[in-house]
């Protein structure tokens, strides 16, 4: 293989690290802006979510450009409730949390434990 591009893949955690990188490849601070929350990925597993949240909960991130992982007994109902595992950046998570505000079978309780999980502290 080749390597003349000296290849490396970075595991950027926070939104400080995402500006960092980028600064050192000397991107603008407006392009840092647009993009420091697509630097940073989350996955996150939420338990015992009703299947009909799940569903919803899946096209949402779908529609944003992320992933939830869900059982398949979602899509015959035949359980009442499923482990989900969301796969999504801060970016998306950001776009998706205002529809899953507007949802019913407790996804608004899901927005906001999604809100409060990508909000860095300190």
């Amino acid at each position: 293989m080749n390597n003349i591009f000296k290849p490396q893949i970075l595991d950027i955690k926070t939104s400080a690290q995402a500006i960092e990188e980028m600064t050192k490849i000397d991107c603008t601070s407006a392009g840092i802006a647009i993009m420091k929350d697509k630097a940073l990925f989350k996955v996150i597993k939420l338990t015992d979510v009703n299947s009909k949240a799940a569903n919803i909960l899946k096209q949402t991130f779908l529609s944003k450009g992320g992933e939830v992982a869900i059982s398949r007994h979602c899509a015959d109902l035949s359980h009442d409730t499923s482990d989900v595992i969301i796969m999504a950046t801060v970016h998306q998570y950001k776009k998706a949390i205002p529809v899953l505000k507007m949802q019913p079978w407790k996804l608004k309780n899901i927005a906001a434990i999604l809100q409060e999980i990508i909000t860095e502290k300190g």
